[in-house]
């Protein structure tokens, strides 16, 4: 399977939101979206309920299914402005928005910093 990277380094097809989307079980759904919620509180720092983990296509995505935190995040913001496949694409990788993300996301840096350095 070919990884999909977002704009900001994360592999898509691995994204427990996107793996929740995809879920026909509605219970067993239910119960990741709460582990979600739980996650992104533990990780980032910021709190979301279950009812809050929309569905979710994925960033990249032209569908209506967006998560709500996609909605509002600046780096796809940005990237989906400069009309660029990924943050490594972008003339002024690594700016700040993007080094405060990786302390929270080392993993996603790499990815892209081997992006960029095949660029």
């Amino acid at each position: 399977m070919n990884e999909i990277i977002a704009y900001c380094g994360l592999v898509c097809h691995s994204c427990p939101i996107l793996l929740a989307t995809r879920e026909e079980n509605g219970e067993k759904r239910d119960k990741m979206r709460a582990d979600i919620a739980e996650q992104i509180r533990k990780h980032y720092g910021t709190e979301y309920r279950p009812q809050d983990i929309t569905d979710c296509d994925g960033c990249k995505s032209e569908s209506g299914r967006l998560f709500s935190g996609s909605r509002k995040c600046e780096i796809r913001k940005c990237a989906r402005e400069k009309s660029i496949e990924n943050c490594a694409h972008c003339n002024e990788y690594a700016c700040e928005r993007l080094d405060k993300f990786f302390a929270k996301d080392p993993e996603a840096k790499k990815r892209l910093d081997v992006i960029k350095s095949a660029l």
